[in-house]
């Protein structure tokens, strides 16, 4: 095909847009709300994974000692966990140490005022585990010692997250299906509609020589750019929302920023995979309209 007749189509293609634009305009809210959900969950559910992932390889654990428990009292403690077998090695973390750690999520002004006497936290045990199927046994050793409070449970979490994984997989198939249905007939409407609306141009065309499918690819290329457009629009929108999210996730599991993807990481995929699902829908879509045209409607005026 001659690149004068590709520009012609194309040029025929975003006609056909603007000519249906409220119809277009509805098929594009429609879609993108259909991949921003369809990203979200996707992105959730990588994360859960190296989430758990990283919980799983990192057999660390953190005991938290008796907040009355004066700071040498808690350093003289370290020698109890040495005495314990599965455990690899421990690392000390005064109570000024934790409140450090999350300043950034407090805040200066409330990190400020909760130094010194403020400060609602304990003094801290980081224990690296030899092996964690002994996780409970060491646990249920660990709790023994004199001024432990209480041990984090890293199994829990692990549990926890991958239920959440699970849960936020199964809701989001669904509503990815449902929307994925919806935006397949709202834009095989726009294109019928833009077909029925063009009917008497498109018989002057057939009447002059013109081919099925020289016919056709307008409509095709208009519903490939709705979904191009639209795919753009979702991934601006789930990009734009990442690191916000992200951030505020970190302030729930403390873990979580330094096991989860960065907005480098994920910015390219998701473009150019929002973006595909986009033209694709769009050109099953024009496919299904088409189709359906010719067969019940259409097929008089062409040619068929």
């Amino acid at each position: 095909m001659k690149l004068s007749s590709i520009g012609y189509l194309f040029k025929e293609g975003v006609k056909n847009i603007w000519n249906n634009r409220m119809m277009s305009l509805a098929s594009v809210i429609v879609l993108v709300s259909c991949l921003v959900i369809t990203g979200a969950a996707a992105l959730i559910s990588v994360n859960m994974s190296t989430l758990i992932s990283k919980v799983g390889d990192d057999n660390q654990i953190t005991v938290y000692l008796k907040r009355d428990l004066s700071d040498l009292d808690s350093v003289k403690l370290g020698s109890s966990f040495s005495r314990i077998k599965n455990i690899d090695s421990y690392r000390f973390h005064s109570r000024n140490d934790v409140l450090k750690e999350y300043q950034k999520t407090l805040g200066d002004n409330i990190y400020e005022s909760m130094q010194g006497k403020g400060n609602p936290f304990g003094n801290e045990y980081k224990l690296r585990l030899k092996d964690l199927s002994a996780y409970n046994d060491t646990v249920e050793a660990i709790i023994k010692i004199e001024g432990v409070e209480k041990v984090s449970d890293r199994s829990d979490i692990a549990g926890k997250l991958t239920k959440l994984n699970y849960f936020v997989t199964l809701v989001g198939s669904w509503v990815v299906l449902i929307l994925a249905i919806v935006t397949l007939f709202i834009i095989s409407n726009t294109i019928k509609m833009t077909m029925y609306s063009r009917r008497f141009e498109i018989s002057i065309m057939k009447s002059v020589g013109a081919t099925n499918a020289f016919v056709r690819i307008p409509f095709i290329i208009e519903a490939m750019l709705i979904g191009l457009l639209s795919g753009l629009l979702a991934s601006g929108a789930i990009l734009a929302m990442y690191n916000p999210i992200r951030s505020a996730a970190s302030g729930i599991i403390g873990m979580i920023s330094g096991s989860t993807l960065t907005l480098e990481e994920i910015w390219l995929p998701t473009l150019l995979i929002m973006s595909g699902i986009g033209v694709l829908i769009g050109l099953v879509g024009s496919f299904i309209s088409i189709s359906r045209y010719l067969n019940k409607e259409g097929g008089s005026i062409l040619g068929k």
